[in-house]
C-alpha cells in the first residue's frame, strides 16, 4: 500500500528531525537537541492558547489563525521536503506572526500560554523583537 504524498512528505520531515536530534546529541548539544525536538509543538500549544485568549486583540488572533493555516498547508514557498530550507518559509511565517501579536498583546500573555522551557522562549521574543520595538514587558 502506498502512502499519500502529504504522508510521505510527513514521514520525511519527521526522520530530518530526529537524525538532526540525534546528531545534536551525538555532539555534545543536547539542551539545544531538546529545544529542537519541541519548539514545533510548543509553538502550536502557544498559538492555540493565544487564539483562545479574550485579552489577545481579534486582528492578531486573524494573524495567528492565517499563519497556523500557512504552517498546516502542505503548500509552501519551498516545499518541506527539501531539507532545513523547506522549514525555513514556515519559520519567517511564524516569527512574523508572533512579532505581530508581540506588538499587540502584553509579553505576560505570550509567556502564560507557552509551555516549554522559559529560556527557549526568551530566545524566541529576542529573535522576534528584533529593533525593540514591540519587545514583550519582563515578567514582574
Amino acid at each position: 500500500m502506498d502512502l499519500p504524498l502529504w504522508a510521505q512528505i510527513l514521514l520525511v520531515l519527521i526522520v530530518v528531525w530526529i537524525v538532526v536530534a540525534v546528531a545534536l546529541v551525538i555532539a555534545g548539544r543536547v539542551l539545544l537537541a531538546r529545544e529542537l525536538a519541541l519548539v514545533l509543538p510548543n509553538l502550536v500549544r502557544l498559538f492555540t492558547g493565544l487564539l483562545r485568549d479574550g485579552r489577545v486583540p481579534i486582528r492578531a488572533k486573524i494573524v495567528l489563525g492565517l499563519a497556523t493555516l500557512w504552517l498546516g498547508s502542505p503548500i509552501d514557498l519551498i516545499p518541506d521536503f527539501v531539507p532545513i530550507a523547506g522549514q525555513f518559509d514556515d519559520a519567517i511565517v511564524a516569527a512574523l506572526a508572533l512579532r505581530f501579536v508581540l506588538r499587540t498583546t502584553d509579553g505576560v500573555v505570550v509567556r502564560e500560554h507557552w509551555h516549554g522551557d522559559p529560556a527557549t522562549l526568551e530566545r524566541l521574543l529576542r529573535i522576534v523583537s528584533w529593533g525593540g520595538r514591540g519587545a514583550p514587558r519582563a515578567l514582574p
